[in-house]
């Protein structure tokens, strides 16, 4: 029986792609420059909590789509539950894709809320769930309320137009959040993700910087081909070329996008709107590190806030701080080197996922991946 039982269990956890403990890149040898934090994770940015509700069902066979969720929503609150308005910058590298929110940021500079994040046809619910949470939770909250909520499109897994996503889901990853280690791979928003055609999703790092400042950043890792990756520099891509998405075609064929990116990136330094603005335009060299190109299909959007509020002087008059501009360099540094490493990070901890229809995207094959970066002499084991 005991033996049985645990034939099950590997057959099911094998085929839901569920996430396991791993090493993360850099314990694994894979260089990245600068310092982490403690976590090397978003949350090292004080007050910053995350929160995943994963949902992976159905049975992944051919011929069958309906009811297969590969799916779920993730969120980011800022600081610890507080709508209090933050300097934030959002930029969008390619937008083949959906923020809600993003109009309000770019007109005020500001942020009220926590990020969202789902797959492309549950913005809606997640939206709407999200107003409906903050009318409990914050009755004083003001009419306008316009929640932030990004998407990739994870329907090489997913059955997207299954709408499995409910309002109950977004509640409960709203009342999870939690400061300290972060869940990566096969979790919330990044369930069906995928980064150059290997099982990606959801990744985290952080970056130390002078003054005793820290940057954190999170990624819905869902870009790319095969043919533009790179891990440090290494071509990997044009070196492992098997293990591609295997997609079983049903007529008509459904189009395939290249799939969409959200980066969110958090500070505890102090910055006025423009400069989280300029910081967030960074997310994309970060990107572009690994081989990113932006492709045509491919939704990349950028969001960057500072925890650090104003103060309120007399007469309600607000005082801002922020780092003088000559300082600015060494968060957009920070911001290149923890995007890249939260991605590769996503990869590293995703494990290979069964989807809609029997399609499979693969986990990266570490012990082939290492190897290629010992040989280049980039390892650091």
């Amino acid at each position: 029986m005991k033996k049985t039982i645990l034939v099950v269990l590997v057959v099911w956890a094998f085929h839901s792609g569920i996430a396991h403990a791993k090493p993360r890149a850099r314990e694994l040898g894979i260089p990245f420059e600068g310092t982490p934090g403690p976590l090397n994770a978003i949350t090292d940015v004080k007050g910053v909590e995350v929160g995943h509700v994963t949902l992976i069902s159905g049975v992944s066979k051919r011929g069958i789509v309906d009811g297969v969720a590969r799916t779920g929503v993730t969120a980011v609150w800022p600081i610890k539950k507080n709508i209090s308005p933050l300097a934030a910058g959002v930029f969008t590298e390619n937008g083949n894709g959906e923020m809600t929110g993003y109009a309000v940021i770019e007109e005020t500079g500001l942020l009220e809320g926590p990020v969202m994040m789902t797959n492309t046809q549950s913005v809606g619910v997640v939206r709407d769930a999200t107003v409906e949470w903050f009318i409990k939770h914050f009755p004083v909250v003001e009419e306008s309320f316009l929640p932030l909520v990004g998407e990739v499109d994870d329907s090489w897994l997913n059955d997207m137009y299954g709408f499995h996503v409910k309002k109950e889901h977004v509640f409960k990853a709203l009342d999870s959040t939690k400061s300290g280690p972060v869940e990566e791979g096969n979790v919330g928003a990044g369930t069906g993700g995928h980064t150059c055609h290997f099982k990606a999703g959801i990744g985290t790092a952080s970056r130390m910087v002078g003054g005793g400042y820290t940057v954190g950043v999170l990624v819905q890792s869902n870009w790319g081909h095969r043919t533009e990756m790179r891990i440090a520099g290494i071509r990997i891509g044009e070196v492992i070329k098997d293990l591609e998405i295997v997609e079983n075609p049903m007529p008509p064929k459904p189009r395939r996008t290249d799939g969409s990116i959200v980066v969110v990136i958090a500070t505890d330094a102090p910055f006025l709107p423009h400069s989280m603005k300029r910081i967030a335009r960074r997310a994309g060299l970060g990107m572009a590190r690994l081989g990113s190109i932006g492709r045509h299909a491919s939704g990349e959007f950028f969001i960057a806030f500072s925890t650090a509020k104003p103060e309120t002087g007399k007469k309600g008059i607000e005082n801002w701080t922020a780092l003088p501009l000559g300082k600015i360099d060494l968060f957009f540094e920070a911001t290149v080197q923890a995007v890249e490493e939260a991605i590769v990070n996503a990869m590293v901890a995703a494990e290979t996922m069964h989807g809609v229809n029997g399609n499979i995207i693969h986990a990266m094959p570490l012990d082939r991946v290492l190897p290629i970066l010992k040989q280049h002499a980039v390892l650091k084991k």
